[in-house]
């Protein structure tokens, strides 16, 4: 996701990148909007499990999980350190400083009414709150950034491996553990009881649904506070890579081409070891969270970072697909905000109410419909008027916030 602030010189690849990285999170966020959520995570909790339901959630576990939500993240902190860079040649460093926490606050506030309204899976507020934490990060090398990446992403695994270690014990040995087991149970599995109550959630009205999640939102931001350490991760990646020149357009092909390979080599054998695994075993719920959420982490950033080394190395030609992924890049925030609305109005009770009525493989066939209209809206928007509405927003509420105006 771009910052507010275009950088004077537009990197096409950079912006083809968010593009990419947008429409990715798509993939991801319409099982989130069709189906109950133990079904995002586990093929046999909901629905439908005919052979293109299992190839669409392998292809998913590989290729996208939480693979272009970690892309967004590093573009998120790329875009933020090339708006304090800028800011930081021409201003005091408290005016920088209070500019950046001001776009984090508008940022918090959107991503808080995004989640209320539509998508319970909202990731810009932790984005936000993980952003606060910029300042600590801003002045370190590339090489310290990315250390500082690695180290999070361990801090990450150690802390999931902690809190939903139980159940996994209690699977693996068939000791005690009864209430581990049915939390993961309901959390990620097929209990009959939570299904029901899912999806009586996911058929409310827009009334209900915004009463139900604005009592919710300290639980959320709980929630939201256990993603950080990862969340922070992906954004050090992000600051390391552009100060090291990668997302700068600075690095060779045949560099960049390693990159993506070595990424390769490490994520893909990993994550369908994992896949076997959760196969083998009939995906079980104690082992579907901690393999979804934990264990796949560190292959998740590895093929994010391959994806971002890709699109560095091929997309700087100005070609028809390149400036239309270009233009939905640049209004990445307004894309993404769009998706849900058009996810909503597709699956959600005031809309075409298909949510709990379709199967894995139509979901995501649903979900080329946003990615359809983002990629034939954005150039046009772009070429005529530049900045998205919401860009605009968030532009308009840090300035409002960084420099209030005196009586």
């Amino acid at each position: 996701m771009t910052a507010p602030f275009a950088p004077s010189h537009r990197i096409l690849a950079l912006d083809a990148l968010r593009g990419i990285a947008v429409i990715g999170i798509v993939g991801m966020n319409v099982l989130a909007f069709a189906l109950p959520s133990p079904a995002y995570y586990n093929p046999l909790s909901y629905g439908g499990v005919s052979p293109p339901d299992y190839w669409v959630w392998l292809g998913s576990f590989v290729f996208i999980e939480d693979k272009f939500r970690t892309l967004f993240a590093m573009l998120f902190g790329a875009g933020c350190l090339i708006l304090i860079e800028r800011a930081a040649a021409a201003q005091p460093h408290a005016r920088v400083w209070r500019a950046h926490y001001a776009r984090m606050a508008v940022l918090l506030l959107i991503g808080l009414v995004h989640a209320t309204l539509l998508a319970s899976n909202d990731v810009l507020r932790a984005y936000a709150l993980a952003g606060m934490a910029l300042p600590l990060l801003a002045g370190l090398s590339a090489r310290a950034l990315i250390a500082v990446a690695l180290g999070l992403l361990v801090v990450h695994v150690a802390l999931g491996l902690v809190a939903l270690g139980a159940p996994i014990v209690a699977f693996q040995t068939g000791w005690g553990g009864h209430d581990a087991l049915l939390w993961a149970e309901r959390q990620f599995g097929r209990d009959a009881a939570t299904i029901a109550i899912l999806l009586e959630q996911g058929r409310e009205g827009l009334a209900d649904r915004v009463a139900r999640r604005s009592l919710a939102i300290p639980a959320q931001l709980i929630t939201v506070a256990a993603s950080l350490p990862l969340n922070l991760s992906a954004i050090a990646l992000g600051m390391g890579l552009w100060r090291g020149g990668m997302l700068k357009g600075e690095w060779r092909t045949f560099r960049l081409q390693r990159i993506a390979g070595i990424a390769a080599l490490v994520a893909l054998p990993g994550l369908l070891l994992l896949a076997l695994w959760l196969e083998e075993t009939g995906f079980p719920a104690p082992l579907v969270g901690p393999v979804a959420l934990v264990l796949s982490a560190p292959f998740d950033m590895a093929l994010a970072l391959g994806y971002a080394a890709l699109a560095m190395a091929f997309l700087n030609t100005p070609t028809g697909v390149t400036r239309a992924l270009a233009a939905t890049g640049r209004l990445s925030l307004t894309n993404y905000v769009m998706t849900s609305v058009i996810l909503s109005a597709i699956f959600a009770h005031w809309g075409l109410g298909l949510f709990g009525d379709v199967t894995r493989w139509q979901a995501f066939t649903l979900g080329l419909v946003p990615v359809a209209a983002m990629l034939l809206w954005s150039p046009p928007w772009v070429a005529r008027i530049g900045q998205g509405p919401f860009e605009r927003l968030w532009r308009a509420g840090a300035a409002a916030l960084s420099y209030p105006r005196k009586a």
